[in-house]
Order: C-alpha cells, then structure tokens, then sequence
C-alpha cells in the first residue's frame, strides 16, 4: 500500500509540473514498477494522476499528448495490457514447467530401458532373416521331422506318449538349430559385431529384474483369461487336447520330463535369441527403443499362431523386452521365458 502511494505521488508531481507528458508516463511508471502492482491499483494511480492535476496543465498536456500519442483511453487501456502481459507470461512458464515435467519423465522411462543399439545392418536384412526363419519353421515342423519320421518308419499319430514327446523335442531343437544357422549366415558379412550384440552372461545386476518379472505372472495369467472372454473359441472349432496335455493326464514321467525340456529350455533360447537378441535390437535403427519392444513383443505374439493369448504373449513380450534392453544380456530374458514356460506347464499339471 505504502509503494502505491508513493508512486501515486511521483506520478502527480510530474503531470503538474510539466516534466514529463502523458505519453512517456507509461515509461516512467515502470521505472516505478507499476508492473508489480495489481490491475486495479494501476488504473486507479494513472486516473487519480491524472484528475488531480491543473487544469490548464492537464489541457496543455492532453494537447500534447494528443501530437505525439493517442488518446487518454488508449493508456488506460494499455497499461493494463502489459500488466496482464505479466500473468500470460506466468501461464506460459506453468505450462512449460508442465511439459518440461513431461520430458523429465519421459528421459527417466527411456535412461530406465536403456538406448539404441549399434545396427551395421539394413532393413532388408532384418526382413530376410524373419522370413527365412518363418519358413524354416514351417518346412521343418510341417514337414522335414514328419518326413523323417516316416521314412524310420513311425507314423505320429500312432506314437505313444514318450514317442510323442520325443517328437517334440526334435522338432523344437532342429528349429531352434535352423533359426541360429539363419542368424549365423545373414549377419557373416557384419562380423565382427559390437560387443552387446546376443551377449550371454552370468554378471551383472538382473536377478531383481528377473524377480519383478516373475511378479507379472499372476497379471499374465489374467490377460489370458480376459483375452480368452474376448475372443472365444467359435462354436465350429474343435476342442482338442495337446499331446502335452495328455502325457499330463497319463502321468507318465518320461514324456513330462521331455515336454519340460521342450518349454523351459529349448524354446526360450531359441526364442529369445530371434526375438530380443536380433529382432528388438535390430528395430532401434530405425525406432526408438520403447517401439521397438513393442513392435517386437507384438510379432512375438502373431509367432505363436493363437489369436486367443495375444494380449498375455504381448504383455510377456513388452515384459522381457525391458528386462533385456537393460541388462542387454539374453541370459536374463531367456530365464524369465523358462520360468513363465514352467509356471504354465506346473499349472497344466493341477
């Protein structure tokens, strides 16, 4: 209140003693920072300056001011302005501590699962190993296995349990075979690699991120049933029990123990060799790196030919996907997929 009068006054001396016009008052009254005051005061110490003055004074200044500025109405209405200039600007620096919030969180999600690989390799390579290992899969589950099972002189469908899961176990093993000589010969030209290129260690700081992850599979297994209420089975399917499942229903040991090689060793390397070890890595060249787990998790997902787990195998994926951009270390991720493999084969055993 004090400074209000103060400038109040300066104002008013000035105006009546000719020293300054209309015109340069705004200037002045910065100096007095007028700025600082609230809206209404401003108006009230410009209007009380400016009533309180001779009145021949305020003509002869009014003439002036006429010359070399607008009208009277003009400052009053500019004055204001600049004021509420001040509260705009404090608006703007919210906003910007707003979105400056939003990057600080966003560099915290991205130093969290970590930065781009080194890829020395174009996307054509990367399309040429997916698809050369789509069909090897193909040709060798569909019919390379059954084609030398048949020459040996075995028919599948008359195996038992064990001949059955042995089966598996070929099948699994030469695919995973194929996909690893794919990889080898695709990426010779490239060699050397850099050095987090399908790095597999025991060191390193991933056993807690291997036990949070273990946490998700409660959540996984709750996508699979919310997934499954999503898209049921159509009437016309046929439902079919899994050779896995039927070994289950025989207790028969061997053929367990096989089909527990088969989900908790077999394919969670090969698996996670294709996917995290060349496939997410391989994308970060040309997405950030959160894309690339997603884009890998979702192809992941379609690899497993079962619309119904889509959204748990996405989940799983995006899961082991963090877990290995920040370790970059395929141990980690490849122990997560064998232990989500045996919660689930334990669980068919219930």
């Amino acid at each position: 209140m004090e400074r209000t009068r103060e400038v109040y006054r300066e104002c008013l001396k000035l105006i009546c003693h000719e020293k300054v016009s209309f015109a340069k008052l705004w200037l002045l009254a910065a100096q007095f920072e007028i700025r600082q005051l609230n809206l209404k005061a401003a108006r009230q110490i410009l209007g009380n300056a400016i009533g309180r003055a001779p009145k021949d004074k305020v003509s002869y200044r009014n003439e002036e001011f006429a010359a070399e500025t607008p009208k009277k109405e003009f400052i009053e209405h500019y004055l204001p302005e600049e004021l509420v200039k001040s509260e705009n600007d404090n608006s703007s620096a919210v906003k910007r501590d707003w979105g400056s919030t939003l990057r600080e969180a966003a560099n915290a999600v991205f130093r969290v699962i970590g930065s781009r690989w080194i890829v020395p390799w174009t996307a054509e390579t990367i399309l040429q190993v997916m698809l050369l290992w789509i069909a090897a899969f193909w040709f060798i589950g569909s019919w390379m296995v059954p084609f030398a099972a048949h020459v040996a002189g075995f028919n599948k469908e008359s195996l038992t349990f064990r001949g059955q899961a042995l089966f598996s176990l070929i099948t699994d093993v030469t695919e995973g075979i194929a996909g690893i000589a794919i990889l080898h010969r695709c990426l010779s030209r490239f060699r050397p690699l850099p050095h987090d290129w399908f790095k597999l260690s025991l060191r390193g700081n991933w056993h807690i991120d291997v036990l949070l992850g273990c946490l998700m599979f409660p959540l996984v297994n709750r996508l699979s049933q919310f997934n499954l209420n999503l898209l049921p089975l159509l009437p016309s399917t046929p439902v079919t029990i899994s050779s896995v499942e039927q070994s289950i229903l025989a207790r028969d040991p061997v053929a367990m123990a096989l089909y527990a090689i088969v989900v908790s060793i077999c394919a969670p390397v090969w698996e996670e060799i294709v996917f995290r070890g060349f496939l997410l890595p391989s994308l970060t060249k040309y997405m950030p790196v959160w894309c690339a787990v997603l884009v890998s998790s979702v192809v992941f997902a379609l690899a497993h030919f079962n619309v119904q787990r889509m959204l748990p195998l996405v989940f799983l994926g995006v899961v082991m996907g963090v877990i290995f951009t920040r370790s970059r270390n395929l141990v980690p991720s490849m122990l997560l997929h064998s232990l989500w493999n045996a919660f689930v084969f334990l669980d068919l055993m219930k």
